[in-house]
């Protein structure tokens, strides 16, 4: 939905890779925003400012991938889809399998933490605080915004996982099966898997919405897997 080639704004993150902010990053959390007008503006912009962080970390998780291996990172790109991590050159199939995987490892361990530091601080914490007392209203609110990371990391751990392209869950299931099969054959197996779930995600893209309320910004392509089954899409 979101399309990238717009920088607005770049920076240096960790082991010194550029970070680069789409436009289109700049629209999904305005759009964020402008949606938790009626039911909180902080709310929204905290939401917003999770969402960013899982985001670039997650991409980070790749970057890592690429460092432990010697294999060079050009950039990160965070836009209003996501984010990819750029190879300074193409690595071998057995490094993309550790470059793929760590994205969601990364969400996942996030995910756990906050599990952590929630369970402990709704347990043990309000046997040790005043309620009401300005303090308690700081703390419950710190583990209400980390419930809400944790929430949204194992969503992202999930969702990244849903063997589609250009899902991390549709590059491993292609790494996994090119395992076992040769490179034709696994991208048609790929493409099939593929193609089933980009036809299916429209209707449950629908249901989400009017049964949760819940907008999906992503849709696969099902003229990508459509070429990947036929074996006319080369990797």
């Amino acid at each position: 939905m979101f399309q990238t080639g717009n920088t607005i704004y770049e920076f240096r993150g960790p082991w010194g890779v550029p970070v680069q902010i789409d436009q289109s990053l700049a629209f999904l959390v305005g759009f964020l925003v402008y949606m938790s007008l009626g039911s909180g503006l902080f709310d929204g912009l905290m939401f917003a400012a999770i969402l960013v962080a899982s985001i670039f970390a997650h991409e980070f998780g790749h970057a890592w991938g690429c460092m432990v291996q010697g294999v060079p990172v050009r950039r990160v790109v965070l836009h209003g889809g996501g984010g990819f991590c750029e190879h300074a050159h193409s690595p071998r199939r057995r490094q993309q399998e550790l470059i793929v995987v760590m994205g969601p490892l990364v969400n996942l361990a996030i995910w756990a933490i906050c599990g952590i530091i929630t369970w402990y601080g709704w347990t043990y914490l309000p046997d040790r605080l005043d309620y009401g007392s300005p303090a308690s209203i700081i703390v419950y609110e710190a583990l209400y915004y980390i419930s809400v990371c944790g929430w949204l990391n194992g969503a992202l751990f999930i969702f990244n996982l849903i063997p589609v392209q250009p899902l991390d869950g549709g590059k491993l299931l292609h790494l996994m099966v090119l395992r076992f099969l040769s490179v034709p054959l696994a991208q048609r197996v790929t493409g099939t898997v593929g193609l089933v779930l980009s036809v299916v995600w429209i209707p449950a893209a629908i249901f989400a919405y009017v049964t949760f309320g819940w907008i999906l910004f992503f849709f696969p392509s099902p003229v990508l897997h459509w070429r990947m089954m036929r074996g006319n899409l080369a990797f």
